[in-house]
């Protein structure tokens, strides 16, 4: 599902103008990189929590020259759903079914 289909459904759903839907779903988007390139995490009850995981300084490897290189500490952006919303899809019969059609 794109962002498109998910903005496709809510317009749907709710009988929201989809300009509307999609000025909401990009402001809502926006937020978030906003918020989480200021150092701020994000949480919301029930569905999940996105979260700036620090990474340690290492050595990796230019594969190209064979040498070591160093890469220095980092952040990135993760997301961590929420247990309700794991459990939800543990128990979901559909993505059982989906997968096994695969």
């Amino acid at each position: 599902m794109t962002k498109a289909d998910v903005i496709a459904e809510v317009a749907e759903k709710t009988g929201i103008d989809r300009g509307d839907v999609t000025a909401t779903v990009e402001a809502f988007l926006n937020v978030i990189r906003q918020s989480m390139a200021e150092g701020h995490n994000i949480y919301i009850r029930g569905f999940g929590s996105f979260i700036n995981k620090k990474r340690a300084k290492k050595i990796g490897r230019n594969i190209s020259k064979n040498t070591p290189i160093e890469i220095g500490e980092h952040y990135i952006p993760s997301f961590k759903p929420a247990k309700t919303f794991v459990d939800k899809i543990k128990n979901s019969e559909k993505v059982r079914l989906a997968h096994n059609a695969q």
